[in-house]
């Protein structure tokens, strides 16, 4: 017998599909896994090792050399550091006081604003007026809101824009991945001092660096490899639709991973964002 046809373009897209799946699910089990750690560590000591663990996955597949950069070069790639590490730990921040499922939701505002800000559609600026009315509903006053926790969340989401922008910039100075393992690396290096610290403060066990590990391998190191081997199987229209589901995603792993139940005012929000995101990608021609 010969050898296996190779898989035509439906495979590969049905592949692509799956692989968006288990990434999504990855990162927020990752994240739930996460804040299992965080009465030890806190979600500073949980972020600091997240950072050593995408450090060392994009160390190995980017192979920075970073005596060849120029300081033009070198520029986003600091700044590309500086947001990573300050969107993952307000990002962690907000988990630990509203949530998996409301945090990543704010959190998405980040490149949906990124998405509507470059369009001038009329269609992008309902887009927009409907995220900022599901907004508003998240923030509403009320005696049990944690307004810092959300105020972390949209930090959070600033922080995931700037991201956006700065890996364009990297992207098109720097050669390859070599710009984003950099970033990643000086992160690392960044959130060093951290990591000795709350380790004198307290101790971790066991389990707590355990919990953390597997946080930033699955937050970290899977969704990156599978965002690599997705974009070459998905039109980027459709991988673009399905990070709209990623909030949706958080919310179920919190709600059965760790208990966290929603209202109906957070749902409807959540779902008016993710579809406010679902339109604009779906009436985009090209």
């Amino acid at each position: 017998m010969g050898p296996d046809p190779a898989p035509g373009p439906t495979g590969r897209r049905f592949a692509g599909v799956a692989t968006m799946i288990g990434s999504g699910l990855s990162n927020q089990t990752g994240a739930a896994i996460g804040s299992h750690a965080f009465p030890v560590l806190g979600p500073v000591g949980v972020v600091a090792i997240r950072q050593y663990v995408a450090a060392i996955v994009l160390l190995a597949v980017g192979r920075p050399r970073p005596r060849s950069f120029t300081w033009w070069q070198w520029r986003p790639v600091v700044g590309l550091a500086v947001v990573f590490g300050t969107m993952n730990l307000s990002l962690y921040s907000a988990i630990d006081r509203i949530g998996l499922g409301l945090a990543v939701t704010l959190e998405f505002l980040g490149p949906l604003c990124v998405a509507l800000a470059a369009s001038r559609r009329r269609v992008d600026a309902c887009c927009a007026l409907v995220a900022a009315g599901a907004v508003v509903a998240l923030m509403r006053p009320r005696p049990s809101a944690d307004y810092l926790g959300m105020g972390l969340g949209l930090l959070a989401a600033a922080c995931w824009a700037a991201y956006i922008l700065l890996n364009r910039t990297v992207g098109r100075r720097v050669p390859g991945a070599q710009g984003s393992a950099a970033a990643a690396v000086l992160s690392a290096l960044m959130f060093l001092p951290v990591g000795v610290a709350v380790a004198i403060r307290q101790p971790p066990t066991v389990s707590a660096v355990a919990y953390a590990v597997t946080a930033g391998v699955l937050s970290s190191a899977v969704p990156y490899l599978a965002d690599l081997f997705t974009l070459r199987r998905v039109p980027a229209q459709a991988f673009g639709l399905f990070m709209s589901v990623n909030p949706v995603l958080a919310a179920l792993v919190g709600w059965v991973g760790l208990g966290q139940d929603l209202g109906w005012p957070e749902g409807v929000s959540i779902g008016a964002i993710v579809a406010a995101n679902a339109l604009s990608i779906l009436t985009r021609r090209g």
